[in-house]
Parts: C-alpha cells; structure tokens; sequence
C-alpha cells in the first residue's frame, strides 16, 4: 500500500507573513508518531532566509523597543487572551505531531500561559532602582534596557511552552525575536506568531523560520543577533554555548538531565509510586524534567517496585487523540530504535528488569512509534542506561541505604536539572535541598518545574550560562544595565580634575 500524500507544507512566519512553503531548495517530514506515516512537511531556511528574518527583527526593533510599556502590555494581555481563546487548538496540534496526549499537551499550554501571565507584568518587572541625593544635588538610577535581535532554539519535546519561555520575556523587554523551534513538530510556533500578529504585535517583532543545524549555526554566528537562548541537549548545549560565545552573544542554553527521585522509607509508598510512574512515564518520558532515576533508601525498595509494577501494568497506551490513552508514542521511528537500543544493554548489563516495552503493539496504530513502559531494578551507576539521557520511558532504580548514600550519588552526577524527595521527615526534606547539587527540587513534588514567576534552570552539565530561563532571570538576561547619575544644578561648580567624591 502506497503511503499517503502530502498535502501540508510548513513554511516560516517572517515580517508578519507566511512565507517560503513552496520554493525552498529543502524540506523535512513531520510525522504523525502514532501512526508511523509522514503529515506534512517543513521548509528549511537557507542563508537568505536567515537574513531576511533577521533583517525584519532589526528593522523592527527601534519602534518596538522605544514603544511605551502599557502599550507593550496592552498587546501581551490580549495575546494572552486569544492563547486561551485557542487552547484546544494548540493541544491538538501538540498531540499530532509530537505524540503527547492531549491532556498532557493541554498540561503544556497552561504552563505557558503562566510565563505570558508574568510578561505580561512587564511594567513591574522592568522597573530600576533610584537613590536621590547621593552627592549634594546629584541622583543616581538604574534602568534596564532591552538587547536587540534575540533568537532562540527549542526542542521538539515542548513545541508550544519552552518557546513562550523565551520570546515572552524577550519582547515584553522591548527586544525583537526570530525563533527556530523543532523541525519536528513546528506548527504550534506558527499559530503562537499569528496570534501575536492579531494582538496587536508590529510585523518583524516575532518571526519564525523553520530548519536544522544550519539554521541553527547560521543565527548563532549572526553579526546582527545579540542574544541566544536554547534548550537541548547537553553536548548540543555545550556547542551553542561556547559557538555562540565566541561570535560575542549573550548565552543562556540548557542541556539535558537525569533526574533523581529519592524515596525514603517513612514516605507514603502509595503516594510515591503515583508520583514516580506519572513523572517517569508522562509524555513518554521526553520531558526534560521527568524522572529517569529512583533512588530507594532501606527498605523502600521492595515495596516501592511492587507498587511501580502493579501501576505500570493498568497504563492504556496509545494514540495521543485517543482519550482513554494514558502515554502516547515517543517522536520518531530512530528514536524509538535508541530506547530499545538502551533496554537491550541494560539487559546485556545485569539490570533486573521489572517491565519490558520493547514489544509493543498497539492495535490500530502497529507502525506506530511506540515504547511501552520500561523497568529496571538492581541498576549500578556505571551501566549506560544510568549514565546516559535516555529519554524515553525506561525507569531505572538504584538502591541504597542511607540519605548520605542517596546524596553522594546524585552529587557524583554530571547533570543538575531536577530532582525530588518522598519523606515525612522535615529534618531530611531540609537538609536534601540545601545540599542537592540540583538547580530545581521537589519536596514530596516530583517534578518541581517553577511556576511563571520564578525562574527554571539546573546546575553542572545541564546548564551553559549564568542565568535560568523565564522568570526574574528571564527579563535580566534580555535586557542590559544602565546607571545614570544627574545633577540639574544651573550654578557653576568650576573645573575639578580629582577623582569624584561624595559630598
């Protein structure tokens, strides 16, 4: 049987326009995961198509940065407005092409409704500070001013939320924005810009170009952008962070994790077991947040398991517009090759393995990508399955017999993204997250993800820069400070070729 046509093609959004759907010199396919067939496909940039979105941003910055900040807001709360108006578009969207089910993809959209709530507080959040008098007749403030042409890189895993991480501050700060999300699933962007365009945004403020590592290579090097934002990868952070350095930009790229769970013996087992197959397995494990790793202390573990397993077996797994499905399938056939590539060394490595996802089928779906919920048990740290990102739906546990145990390990990993404990005990809550070497931690939470008004971000390997994302430290790291010191004195104070002082 021949496989479909298709018959959509993604193209970019430049100067408040689609454009490029048709005559660019290369295309990628977006699949529906669930099915295994190719939907669409998308457009790749090439360099003329960077510069044109770039040239658009650049020309559209004075105006927009120079715009008064109750108008920015005026457009942020009605882009705000016409976000919630399309929530089930967005999540539809989502699903199809990442795979997610719609209730997680809707999960999604309400997180990013909470960074557009906190942008739109632009006027609050770009406030300066002002000391009166500092030298007679002398006052000294601050003020925080926007970058220029921002850009940011997004992964396929939150193609709706991890943009709005980026672009809502950028712009609410006055800077404009071209961003390059994942050629996987890229269509959600192209809503957020039509949206913003019928808010009220001036054309060229947010573009979209659509692409692969060349488009990627070919904004960080840009002389025109001053700002690089991206979420990924480690090794693919890493890059960004030391190319885009080097042609002088700001940096802030965040990589990849594995983060721990750490159940005590005197927590809630039933409790525990809810939160670890939920953050383990939502979204099929391609969360940059989810839990890949329990850490059971005592005698945590046996009941721990059994109570993983006994869940683990009741999960429906299928299409993600199926509204019985509990986990949907993961992005792409090669993907799905990798995790059982990873399951099959675990085995070959003496993990026990609890559940086994290789085999598969769903009924309806047979080509589709799908992993089933994966197990492992009796896992040492130098088995792959524990040392690399897997990112999938395989759950390993390691077992150990004290929270300084627990501590040490965690510590000894490269990564620092997030983490959570499951305990009754205040004393042990406190002292794991005062000496955690983990950006974001959960207490008795186990995916402790910020809520808009602070900031996200991890420590060691899974973050390149010195700021978080979003939040407070959004808006610092898309704008810049300035200090004035004035005096509005007519009378003439002479000729002074001292140092100057404070009197």
């Amino acid at each position: 049987m021949e496989a479909p046509a298709v018959t959509k093609t993604v193209g970019h959004f430049i100067a408040g326009e689609l454009t490029g759907a048709d005559n660019s010199a290369r295309y990628g396919d977006i699949y529906d995961p669930a099915r295994g067939e190719v939907q669409a496909r998308v457009a790749f940039a090439d360099r003329n198509t960077i510069d044109t979105a770039v040239a658009a941003a650049k020309k559209a910055f004075p105006a927009w940065s120079r715009m008064s900040l109750g108008k920015r807001a005026e457009v942020f709360f009605s882009f705000r407005a016409l976000v919630k108006e399309h929530f089930g578009d967005f999540a539809r969207i989502v699903s199809s092409e990442h795979g997610k089910v719609v209730t997680d993809a809707g999960g999604e959209v309400t997180r990013a409704l909470e960074v557009i709530d906190f942008a739109c507080n632009l006027t609050h959040n770009l406030k300066g500070e002002l000391s009166e008098n500092v030298s007679t007749g002398i006052d000294t403030y601050s003020i925080r001013q926007p970058l220029g042409v921002c850009a940011g890189i997004t992964p396929f895993n939150f193609p709706m939320m991890v943009p709005v991480w980026m672009y809502a501050p950028a712009i609410a700060a006055g800077n404009t924005f071209v961003l390059k999300p994942s050629e996987r699933d890229p269509s959600a962007a192209l809503l957020m810009a039509k949206l913003f365009k019928e808010a009220g945004l001036p054309d060229g403020v947010f573009n979209v170009v659509m692409g692969d590592k060349f488009a990627v290579d070919a904004l960080i090097a840009h002389p025109d952008v001053a700002a690089i934002s991206f979420v990924g990868s480690t090794p693919i952070a890493s890059y960004v962070y030391q190319t885009a350095a080097q042609h002088g930009k700001r940096v802030q790229a965040l990589g990849g994790a594995k983060n721990h769970m750490v159940i005590m013996p005197d927590a809630d087992m039933d409790a525990a077991a809810d939160a670890l197959v939920s953050a383990a397995y939502g979204s099929a494990g391609q969360r940059c947040m989810a839990i890949s790793a329990s850490v059971t202390v005592g005698e945590a573990g046996d009941v721990l398991m059994q109570k993983v397993k006994e869940r683990i077996a009741t999960l429906k797994i299928g299409a993600g517009d199926d509204a019985l499905s509990d986990m949907g399938p993961v992005i792409t056939g090669q993907a799905r090759d990798k995790i059982k590539g990873y399951i099959d060394a675990g085995v070959k490595e003496g993990a026990k393995l609890l559940a086994d996802g290789r085999d598969l089928s769903v009924a309806g779906n047979e080509n589709g990508f799908f992993v089933g919920p994966t197990l492992f048990d009796d896992v040492k740290t130098e088995m792959s399955i524990y040392t690399d990102e897997i990112f999938g739906p395989v759950l390993v546990n390691l077992r150990v017999g004290s929270l300084d145990e627990a501590l040490q390990l965690m510590n000894a990993n490269p990564y620092g993204n997030g983490c959570s404990i499951f305990t009754r005990s205040g004393t042990a809550a406190r002292r794991f997250q005062s000496e955690v070497e983990v950006g974001m931690v959960g207490v008795n939470v186990p995916i402790p993800v910020p809520v808009g008004y602070y900031s996200f971000g991890g420590w060691k390997a899974s973050l390149f820069g010195d700021t978080h994302i979003y939040g407070p430290e959004g808006f610092r790291f898309y704008t810049r400070g300035k200090v004035v010191t004035s005096r509005w004195n007519e009378a003439n104070a002479g000729m002074n070729l001292g140092f100057p002082t404070h009197k």
